[in-house]
């Protein structure tokens, strides 16, 4: 239900800007600059496959609602192609939840992280702000750490348990896994720049993540075989920041 009513507010974002900007005929000239700056952002993917698995460990579910992330940013109007800015972004962000039954201690951590390129295209109606819709390309990965131990170890204890026989190891308390998927994405975007002056710009944005790519493993880069065909990094995202530069809108 949440990721469904952030989807109609984005599509309701998206249509007012272009009714709004689409009844005047003025037209000023193309922006140009750039800059680089810090963004911190909410990401919302369907967290509800690995949330099922959970709770059958006894471990409470991530929120729906999302989690924080951070990274870093930039773009350069293209002086040859009018209203057009090319750029590059990384980010990265994670959520864990933890419990704590019968003296055993169980973590789970979900992250999620990429980079790539963004294109965009800055609408010629406005005067002062640029409010540009895009594209991100790019690479990245979902993680999710699974721990269960019973509290503190001993140095020599962590190499013996390694060393024990293969059989016992089965009823070890201790228990690391980290599933990994790598993916390629594309990001539809909407972002507004308000600059503050000539150098800074403050931005809002926001997207969907859309990934490629259902090829899971664990651990050292071992296979994993029979992961759910729902299991995707698909998401929302909501993004801020501020950028030092020049900018001209």
């Amino acid at each position: 239900m949440f990721m469904k009513k952030i989807h109609f507010i984005t599509i309701i974002i998206f249509f007012s800007l272009t009714s709004i900007y689409s009844q005047t005929d003025e037209y000023f000239d193309a922006p140009f600059g750039g800059g680089i700056g810090y963004n911190s952002g909410w990401m919302i993917p369907n967290l509800d496959i690995i949330n099922s698995q959970l709770k059958s460990l006894g471990i409470p579910g991530f929120s729906n609602s999302g989690f924080y992330t951070s990274g870093i940013s930039g773009f350069m109007y293209l002086g040859f192609l009018k209203h057009i800015r090319l750029g590059g972004i990384g980010f990265g962000g994670s959520t864990s939840r933890n419990i704590s039954i019968a003296g055993i201690n169980k973590e789970a951590i979900y992250s999620l992280s990429g980079g790539g390129i963004s294109i965009e295209y800055t609408l010629p109606y406005v005067r002062d702000w640029g409010i540009s819709v895009g594209t991100i390309l790019g690479r990245g990965s979902m993680e999710l750490e699974l721990f269960q131990n019973r509290g503190s170890m001993s140095w020599s204890n962590i190499w013996s348990e390694l060393n024990a026989n293969p059989t016992t190891l089965f009823y070890s308390r201790n228990i690391n896994r980290s599933l990994k998927n790598s993916y390629w994405f594309i990001i539809p975007t909407i972002n507004v720049d308000i600059p503050l002056n000539r150098f800074i710009t403050f931005r809002i944005g926001t997207g969907y993540q859309i990934t490629f790519g259902d090829n899971w493993t664990v651990d050292n880069d071992i296979d994993v075989t029979g992961a759910p065909s729902g299991l995707d990094a698909n998401s929302y995202f909501i993004q801020t920041g501020i950028y030092i530069g020049f900018f001209s809108f």
